[in-house]
């Protein structure tokens, strides 16, 4: 096979997005991968695989430098609504975060370099477990990513809220520093009519979700930003017992990595205060933490400086978000950038519905082709 033509990516990405798997479970998106990648021309091509996940390097013709390229594979544990004919055919999972268009926009451009080898080397990442527990950091450190460590990386994300065209970033901060948060409370079960005989985690959780909403208010500095948001509450076995134990589930998203340590710390002050109250116990997690996305100035003005000299993009130059992505990691320690793409959908990330439009993808790989020849 040689360069994919736009019906091709359009027919990978519907294959793709009936096939969704969690982080590290991306077994089928492995293997489709790489049947995808063995049809293109390999004479300058050296294909691997970590974990669940796939690196391709393409050794360039008079390499001056290794630019790594980086797209994530994995989709998330929601019930498919879009009555698309290629629907998830995978029960209660979707790629409802763009990850199939992540994972076809790349193999397009790869495409094209097996067809029309680049003058410098590069390295293609699928990376698996965006969406946690998180991939990017133990595939930053393997011994097989260390061996072929780019010099500069890039990577995007779908962004439903811009038209197909557009093109938008910034340098320094994009993304927010991140962390999962998941809290048990454990006191003592009883009958609902003697309540004085038992201790009510219900009651407990309440108030401990009450008493978080003072901590962007009136302990992060009104000149920094913060969110600290419970998605879920749970406890209780039956209406008229008295819950012995009960979780709250959440996130935590900062600007700064100094508010996130200072929310973790009222968290923890809180729930010292919880357990003297309510004389129960708790069990805090911060599950996955990520690092901020932050851009480098080189890299993201050059980048801009070419989407300008193409003529052919809505350039926008956006604010940053509390979204979470873990390529942060890779550009802590590797200069880059991630950039959002316009994909208009009536529906946002990781809704059940979200509805991006093919047409971005082949609009994408122009781009970075010729950002990256």
């Amino acid at each position: 096979m040689s360069v994919m033509d736009e019906q091709q990516l359009f027919e990978l990405r519907r294959a793709l997005h009936q096939i969704p798997e969690l982080g590290f479970q991306e077994k089928k998106t492995q293997e489709r991968l790489l049947t995808e990648i063995s049809k293109l021309p390999q004479t300058h091509l050296e294909v691997q695989t970590w974990e669940t996940g796939v690196l391709v390097r393409v050794q360039g013709s008079n390499p001056t430098e290794t630019i790594g390229y980086r797209a994530d594979i994995d989709g998330l544990p929601i019930k498919e609504e879009t009555g698309f004919p290629f629907t998830s055919q995978h029960d209660g999972k979707m790629h409802a975060c763009g990850h199939d268009f992540h994972m076809t926009i790349a193999i397009g451009v790869l495409s094209f370099f097996a067809s029309q080898q680049p003058e410098n080397n590069l390295v293609f990442v699928f990376q698996p477990a965006e969406e946690g527990p998180g991939g990017a950091k133990p595939m930053l450190e393997s011994e097989l990513f260390q061996a072929w460590r780019p010099d500069k990386m890039i990577a995007l994300h779908i962004a439903p809220e811009y038209e197909v065209g557009t093109i938008a970033t910034r340098p320094g901060l994009l993304f927010a520093n991140t962390s999962e948060l998941f809290i048990d409370f454990y006191g003592k079960g009883g009958h609902a009519a003697t309540p004085h005989q038992a201790n009510d985690m219900v009651v407990a959780a309440s108030h401990f979700v009450t008493q978080l909403q003072t901590i962007v208010s009136r302990n992060v500095s009104p000149l920094d930003s913060a969110v600290v948001t419970i998605g879920t509450i749970s406890g209780g076995t039956k209406q008229n017992i008295i819950a012995e134990h009960a979780r709250v589930e959440g996130t935590i998203r900062t600007l700064s990595q100094t508010s996130m340590q200072q929310v973790k710390e009222r968290i923890e002050s809180l729930l010292s205060g919880m357990e003297v109250s309510f004389s129960c116990e708790t069990k805090l997690d911060y599950g996955a933490n990520y690092l901020q996305v932050y851009n480098h100035e080189e890299e993201t003005n050059a980048f801009l400086q070419y989407l300008e000299d193409r003529g052919d993009v809505d350039v926008v130059v956006c604010r940053e978000a509390m979204t979470g992505e873990d390529f942060g990691y890779f550009l802590d320690e590797i200069p880059g950038l991630m950039f959002w793409l316009g994909v208009h959908s009536e529906y946002g990330l990781h809704s059940s519905k979200l509805d991006p439009q093919e047409e971005a993808i082949s609009q994408a790989v122009k781009v970075l082709t010729g950002y990256l020849s």
